[in-house]
């Protein structure tokens, strides 16, 4: 009986999923000679660092993971996904880098911290214009959420490259490189992520913006009649997705220390839409489980960081990553899963019978 609602949870899929593509990383690791706990956590002895295959892929994994948190709601409340993601977070990562170094200045290696500041803030008021505008055009006016969204996905990098004078802008500083480096031992991008998942899941579960949420995505007419602003419900969904392409451009260009807007983000947001069906989501809207979404952005960076560790190059990885994709995504198709469901409970019965017989 435990059996059966351990296999009914919606997260055991996506679980086993990852923990999969986890043991293959752990068993070439071990092939090679590597201690097992090595794959989990090494220190790094002379700079105190973790570091590690999970680390790395908690590490790496961050972006999609926050970029995750806004599409899963965008998806649950408007039935549409937002395919700006990306070049919100490129066009973010650029107005701050522009913001802290100056316009038409291309490399800057000492920096004040009210001017980092104002950097930091000035990407995230970016974030959220450019939810707000994907928001009003999906709400307000109706447009079809791809099509609404593909406005941003066009503009929003030729943007950022006009605010940085068609330079790659660096920042060269220790204060703005530990956003996409290190805490003390701990990787920053993986505390960052931690937090903004706890702070969404706090607010989904301590109020009742989750259940909004989700009644404005199975019926948007019934949830109006009932006195729920649905306009207003999706509209913040929006500005929420824009305000996480902003933190994972803050952390994206931090890595770099630079505002690359040609490649920051690029092809991200399909990462994030991703992680969202392989978390076991409807893309239809309505019921959602933010946990799985996370679970399905981390196995899309465990399946990479497998490519690379097994040597594929990375202009034949995306091959065999859509392969694998697919896989999963079968594995935990509806009629796959009714399939199994079905057979499962056919064996015990057809046991019994035999018995009495």
């Amino acid at each position: 009986m435990k059996s059966k609602k351990l296999t009914q949870n919606p997260l055991f899929l996506p679980l086993v999923c990852v923990l999969l593509v986890l043991a293959v990383n752990a068993v070439y690791d071990l092939s090679q000679g590597k201690a097992f706990y090595e794959f989990f956590i090494t220190v790094i002895n002379d700079q105190g660092l973790l570091t590690g295959r999970l680390v790395t892929i908690l590490n790496r994994g961050s972006e999609v993971a926050i970029l995750a948190i806004g599409m899963t709601l965008v998806v649950s409340a408007s039935a549409g996904t937002d395919i700006s993601v990306g070049s919100v977070m490129s066009l973010c990562a650029s107005f701050c880098c522009m913001l802290v170094a100056g316009f038409g200045v291309s490399s800057v290696d000492d920096v004040a911290i009210p001017r980092l500041l104002l950097g930091l803030l000035g990407a995230l008021v970016m974030g959220c214009i450019c939810g707000a505008f994907n928001g009003t055009l999906v709400a307000y006016l109706n447009i079809q959420p791809m099509v609404a969204t593909l406005i941003l996905w066009s503009a929003a990098r030729a943007i950022g490259l006009l605010l940085c004078n068609n330079l790659i802008v660096y920042v060269r500083t220790d204060a703005y490189g530990v956003f996409g480096g290190y805490i003390g031992f701990l990787p920053t991008p993986i505390l960052i992520a931690a937090v903004c998942i706890a702070v969404v899941s706090l607010v989904l579960k301590k109020t009742a913006m989750g259940m909004y949420i989700q009644s404005v995505g199975i019926n948007k007419k019934a949830s109006r009649i009932a006195g729920l602003n649905s306009k207003r419900i999706i509209f913040m969904c929006y500005l929420l997705c824009g305000l996480c392409a902003g933190i994972a451009g803050i952390v994206a260009s931090s890595r770099i220390t630079s505002a690359d807007s040609n490649n920051i983000g690029l092809n991200m947001e399909l990462d994030a839409i991703l992680a969202v069906a392989l978390g076991g989501n409807s893309l239809g809207g309505g019921k959602f489980n933010l946990a799985g979404s996370i679970i399905g952005a981390y196995t899309i960076q465990a399946i990479t960081t497998t490519m690379y560790n097994l040597g594929v190059s990375s202009a034949v990885a995306p091959v065999f990553k859509a392969v694998v994709v697919i896989v999963i995504v079968v594995i935990q198709a509806p009629p796959v899963k009714n399939w199994v469901r079905k057979h499962t409970a056919a064996r015990p019965a057809a046991g019994k019978e035999a018995a009495h017989a």
